[in-house]
């Protein structure tokens, strides 16, 4: 069985050797769109990530039995055209929960706590002229009797709830497909959540209906110095609102999904005045050791399975 990983730089250092006891192996490190056909071609099984399998590439990889996506959504496989082809398709599911809520609250304190500011304060010198102990120039609140408002309460949302909970806040949740139902939390609609929350996270999945959720009108609606952190995907959120807003009001933003990965090199978020008021990490919620461990054996086991 000849088993190919197409984009093995998104696992990092993660070790890799378990596939070797499956069949032959080939590891590309990245797999642009123009190599992928040619690296498929004779291909039992592939292992992608991010790199897109189309009807195309299947038609003419006549070997292939098993498309493994290392991650949850499966939207860069052509799902229909694997079915009417015989193709299995599994992805892994629940690998990287505990890392993206550990994310989720590393991102809040950063903001919330000016972690740069006195970061910076301390190293370039400052601190060394100061004529008392301490620096209050940013003052900063505590999460306990905060109001917490969780967009997507799938199990990374319900973590974070329990979390914030744990913490003293006051959990509301807004549930977009209308299905999620908990006694546990407070729910509401999304207008009483921005206008009423201190912190809102979310943690829904890109469909019709979260697609630009949150667009300048929305954040507008916001809370004055509430953190909204976006850990679900990018478009959920309208990052020009977002470059446009944070100059104009007290609005602090995390955000480790946008819209196009990697960013682009003329984005607008690269350009706003107020700096310390967002924190934009690159993707990396998902990627803890423990998570990256758990998708490669994860995948292992899908490819085990194969019938």
């Amino acid at each position: 069985m000849k088993i190919v990983l197409l984009d093995a730089l998104t696992f990092g250092t993660t070790d890799l050797s378990a596939f070797d006891d499956l069949g032959s192996v080939e590891i590309y490190q990245t797999t642009s769109v123009n190599e992928t056909l040619q690296r498929i071609i004779d291909a039992d099984v592939i292992v992608t990530n991010k790199v897109v399998i189309t009807k195309e590439h299947m038609d003419n990889s006549k070997k292939l039995k098993l498309i493994c996506v290392a991650a949850t959504g499966m939207n860069n496989v052509d799902v229909d055209a694997a079915k009417s082809r015989e193709i299995e398709l599994k992805n892994v599911v629940a690998y990287s929960t505990d890392s993206v809520i550990q994310h989720t609250f590393s991102m809040l304190f950063y903001l919330m706590g000016h972690s740069r500011y006195y970061d910076e304060y301390v190293k370039d010198g400052s601190y060394t002229q100061s004529k008392i102990f301490t620096n209050v120039s940013k003052p900063f609140l505590e999460i306990k009797g905060k109001k917490w408002g969780i967009i997507g309460l799938g199990s990374i949302g319900r973590g974070v709830a329990n979390i914030a909970k744990t913490f003293g806040s006051d959990v509301y949740y807004y549930s977009t497909t209308g299905i999620n139902r908990t006694e546990d939390f407070q729910r509401t609609n999304l207008e009483n959540m921005l206008k009423e929350c201190d912190i809102i996270s979310i943690h829904a999945p890109l469909n019709d209906k979260t697609n630009n959720l949150l667009d300048y009108e929305q954040l507008l609606m916001c809370k004055d110095g509430a953190t909204i952190l976006n850990l679900g995907r990018g478009a959920i959120i309208n990052e020009d609102a977002v470059a446009k807003i944070i100059d104009e009001k007290n609005l602090y933003f995390g955000l480790d999904v946008l819209t196009k990965e990697p960013m682009m090199k003329n984005h607008a978020l690269l350009n706003i005045k107020n700096k310390d008021k967002l924190y934009i990490s690159p993707h990396i919620a998902w990627t803890s050791v423990e998570a990256r461990n758990k998708l490669i054996a994860l995948t292992i086991e899908n490819i085990k399975s194969l019938n």
